[in-house]
């Protein structure tokens, strides 16, 4: 049995062509987001009970679409809202 010496150098190579793999699997996958959101999912997001759901549906603030009883959320509404409602800083505080 052959016995390899593996020196620092070799290391920083194998750790150079490591990260360089990594890269090119983020630049082709990048992370995706869910288009359709479940109630659960929508709650957690926004840090909002049941019943306050319900209201955003009930006033037509969030709109759903419901197939076979369960309700599904457009992520992209639910951004849209909070963009909607943003309030702007005042930069003026922080001098």
């Amino acid at each position: 049995m052959a016995i390899e010496v593996i020196t620092r150098e070799d290391l920083n190579e194998f750790r150079i062509l490591l990260l360089n793999d990594f890269k090119e699997l983020l630049k082709t996958n990048p992370q995706q987001t869910k288009q359709w959101l479940k109630s659960k999912e929508v709650r957690k997001l926004l840090n909002i009970s049941p019943g306050t759901l319900q209201t955003l549906r009930i006033n037509k603030t969030l709109s759903y679409t419901k197939i076979g009883g369960i309700l599904y959320y457009d992520n992209a509404d639910i951004n849209k809202l909070l963009s909607a409602n943003k309030v702007a800083a005042n930069p003026t505080l922080f001098k």
